[in-house]
């Protein structure tokens, strides 16, 4: 265990966030190993199919990713508070609700799968592969809640390191599963999909195993399992909060994404590749967001609320420098990371994909901000700021694929998060000025 309220906050910001962000390295792989695979494998026309879906697949996983992040930072407020008791309650808790959220939702968009295919635009040529592929990603989203819940369970108390050995090993045993399932059990997009299940399911096994054997402090008795009201009435709403606010921002991609299943194969893969690249160099950020949601959950706990403004600020400063070294990789090598992605040499879909990247990357700098400063204010209690700023998001970009796409079109795409950036950041700044948390003190 770790206490994030002790010794200097950049250094156990970083020291904690490090594994993390190798963890989400290794996390993305597996989107990336599916995408090589299944572009080189199968070809085009199947990756398209794969490409058409990532949007609702992103959403699922981040909504419920985010639900179980905001029962970690209640899980981190005990923790900071030495309230080991109610922390177990908690960790019960987010148990319970995290499995019975994921379930319904699951049986949901099974059900309906064909419709939600429909609202995306997915073509007819595509809608088998498509099919196979989400059907088997939402069929195992019970597993990929499961690892995150002992994930977050594990960040909680300040051990960001065991998750990160776990991801390794599941993401090597991901590599032998595509390969073996797709190139030589034929099984399809169906096949790149259940190699990723299986592999999260290795992950959320041993992170079980872990908490189980290393943090006896942590296991768990019936009645912390039990439903317990007043735990609930904290959990929930902070749970839904981070969840909404990360569907939130889904849901804009989702939108983007009708309007991108509408210009052909070659802008697909070439939108699908991009994304791609475009997450590996923005995980810096989103690691530091998820860090400093723990780091300022215990603070809060500890009543150390000057280290909070301490660790935001010195957050903002590493990610900036992220941001230089970022833009020149992009523009010196943007066509060679989106050639090893797609496997492909296709012209059209390596200079789409290049201008995207490149006039995207150019404005790295707001979602940096954006990323540190909606977590942090998760973590120290403000609930309702990240979720305007996130509502902003989710309009900004419907409103960009209903009016602007059609008239501009794959331009559209391009230059709608970069103008959602600049709106949605304006709120945090009015949030964290009145609340004296980041421009003051």
């Amino acid at each position: 265990m770790k206490d994030l309220s002790k010794g200097n906050p950049l250094k156990v910001i970083l020291q904690f966030a490090l594994p993390l962000y190798i963890g989400q390295l290794f996390q993305l792989c597996y989107g990336v190993i599916d995408t090589r695979v299944v572009g080189s494998v199968l070809g085009e026309t199947a990756l398209a199919a794969v490409g058409a879906t990532t949007a609702l697949s992103d959403l699922l996983i981040e909504f419920l990713n985010g639900i179980i992040c905001g029962f970690g930072i209640v899980i981190a407020t005990y923790f900071g508070a030495k309230e080991e008791k109610q922390m177990k309650k908690a960790i019960g808790g987010t148990i319970v609700i995290g499995v019975l959220f994921t379930t319904i939702i699951s049986v949901g968009c099974l059900l309906f799968l064909p419709q939600i295919l429909g609202i995306l635009n997915v073509a007819p040529e595509l809608t088998q592969d498509a099919t196979a592929y989400i059907q088997t990603i939402i069929a195992g989203l019970v597993i990929t809640a499961l690892y995150n819940i002992g994930a977050v369970v594990l960040r909680s108390i300040g051990d960001s390191f065991t998750p990160l050995i776990f991801l390794v090993i599941s993401n090597v045993l991901n590599v032998v599963l595509d390969y073996s399932f797709v190139m030589y059990a034929g099984m399809g997009t169906r096949g790149a999909a259940l190699a990723t299940v299986l592999s999260q399911a290795v992950s959320a096994l041993l992170c079980f195993i872990v908490i189980c054997k290393k943090y006896p402090s942590l296991k768990l008795k019936k009645e912390d399992i039990q439903p317990q009201g007043e735990m609930y009435k904290q959990l929930i709403p902070k749970g839904l909060s981070m969840g909404f606010m990360l569907s939130f921002v889904m849901l804009g991609s989702l939108a983007l994404q009708t309007s991108i299943n509408t210009f052909g194969t070659n802008t697909i893969v070439a939108h699908t590749a991009a994304r791609k690249i475009t997450i590996i160099f923005l995980t810096p950020f989103f690691v530091l967001g998820t860090a400093l949601a723990t780091y300022c959950g215990q603070n809060l706990g500890a009543k150390e609320y000057e280290r909070i403004k301490q660790g935001m600020k010195s957050s903002v400063l590493i990610s900036f420098a992220w941001c230089i070294v970022v833009v020149l990789l992009i523009f010196a090598f943007a066509s060679i990371f989106i050639r090893f992605v797609t496997g492909s040499s296709e012209e059209e879909i390596v200079r789409t994909a290049t201008m995207y990247l490149r006039i995207n990357a150019s404005l790295y700098f707001l979602p940096a901000m954006i990323c540190i400063f909606r977590n942090s204010m998760q973590g120290f209690g403000d609930t309702k700021t990240p979720l305007v700023s996130s509502f902003i998001e989710l309009a900004g970009k419907v409103l960009i694929a209903w009016f602007l796409t059609p008239v501009i079109g794959y331009w559209g795409i391009i230059v709608s998060e970069p103008i959602v950036w600049a709106v949605m950041i304006i709120p945090l700044f009015i949030g964290l000025y009145k609340g004296n948390w980041f421009m003051k003190g």
